[in-house]
C-alpha cells in the first residue's frame, strides 16, 4: 500500500467562535483523486480552508498530517512551499500584478530559484493553450475584470504551472457555462496524469467529475464524513440527492 500523503485525524475547526467540523478523519495517498460532497453549508469549505491554514479557521482539535509531518500549526505559504494547493471558490481581484508576473513569483517562491523569462513564457503558453486562454491574458492584471470562467481558469493554470503534489479545487465548476467546465476538466485531467499528485475535489455538482478519474467519493453532512464510496457513490447522489444521508442525522430537509 502506498505511503500516507495527507492525514487528517480527529479534525474539529471552529470559525466565529462556531463549530463547524466535527472531528474529520481522511487519508489521502499518492495519486488518489478524492471528491467531498455535500449540502450547501455542510463545511466542505471550512475543511479546504483549514488544511490550507487559513486564519479565519481555528483548528481546536485534532491533526493534519502532510509527508508524514504535522503541518497543523504551519502557516499558508509554509504549506504552499510543502507542496499544497488551493484552488479559490470565488478568486480575488490582484490590481497591479498580472497573471504572468504572479505566477511566476509564486514559481519562485516555491523553487528558491530564478526562473528564466523565456523558458518561463514558454511553459506559461503551453499550459494557456490547453486551457484555451488567449495569449494577452499573461499581461492583464490577475482576475481584474475578468468573468467568471476566466477567473477559474486561471486558478486551473496556477495550478498547471506550480505542480504541487497535493491540491484543493473548492467548487471550480461554481457558474461555469458548459464549454468552461469541459475546459477546466482537461487541464484536471492533465494535472492528475502525474501518479504522485493528490487531488481533493470540493464540489456539490458533479459535472466537473465526469471526464475525471475518481478513487473515493465522501459525503460531508453538518460538519461530519457520514459515507465513503468509490465513484458509483456520485452517481448515486444524483439520482437520490442527500436527504437520506441528512435523515441518518436527524436533520429535517
Amino acid at each position: 500500500m502506498a505511503d500516507k500523503l495527507l492525514e487528517i485525524q480527529g479534525l474539529k475547526v471552529q470559525a466565529d467562535g462556531k463549530e463547524i467540523l466535527h472531528g474529520i478523519d481522511l487519508v489521502i495517498r499518492p495519486g488518489e483523486t478524492h471528491v467531498l460532497m455535500g449540502p450547501n453549508g455542510a463545511g466542505k469549505s471550512t475543511l479546504g480552508n483549514a488544511l490550507m491554514g487559513h486564519p479565519q479557521y481555528t483548528v481546536t482539535d485534532g491533526r493534519i498530517i502532510f509527508h508524514g509531518r504535522e503541518i497543523t500549526e504551519e502557516s499558508p505559504d509554509r504549506r504552499a512551499k510543502e507542496g499544497m494547493f488551493l484552488s479559490f471558490q470565488n478568486p480575488i481581484e490582484i490590481p497591479g500584478l498580472t497573471v504572468a508576473g504572479f505566477i511566476r513569483s509564486a514559481c519562485e517562491q516555491l523553487t528558491g530559484k530564478r526562473i528564466l523569462m523565456m523558458q518561463f513564457r514558454r511553459q506559461l503558453w503551453e499550459q494557456m493553450k490547453l486551457l484555451q486562454i488567449d495569449p494577452s491574458y499573461a499581461d492583464r492584471e490577475l482576475n481584474v475584470g475578468f468573468s467568471g470562467g476566466e477567473k477559474k481558469k486561471a486558478e486551473i493554470l496556477q495550478l498547471l504551472m506550480l505542480q504541487p503534489h497535493f491540491a484543493i479545487l473548492d467548487e471550480t465548476d461554481s457558474g461555469l457555462d458548459v464549454d468552461a467546465v469541459r475546459t477546466v476538466s482537461r487541464g484536471v485531467s492533465e494535472f492528475q496524469k502525474d501518479p504522485q499528485r493528490s487531488l481533493l475535489i470540493i464540489t456539490h455538482s458533479t459535472r466537473i467529475l465526469e471526464a475525471l478519474h475518481v478513487d473515493y467519493t465522501h459525503v460531508l453532512i453538518n460538519g461530519q464524513i457520514v459515507r465513503t464510496g468509490d465513484a458509483s457513490l456520485i452517481n448515486e447522489i444524483n439520482e437520490h440527492g442527500y436527504e437520506r444521508f441528512e435523515k441518518q442525522m436527524g436533520i429535517q430537509s
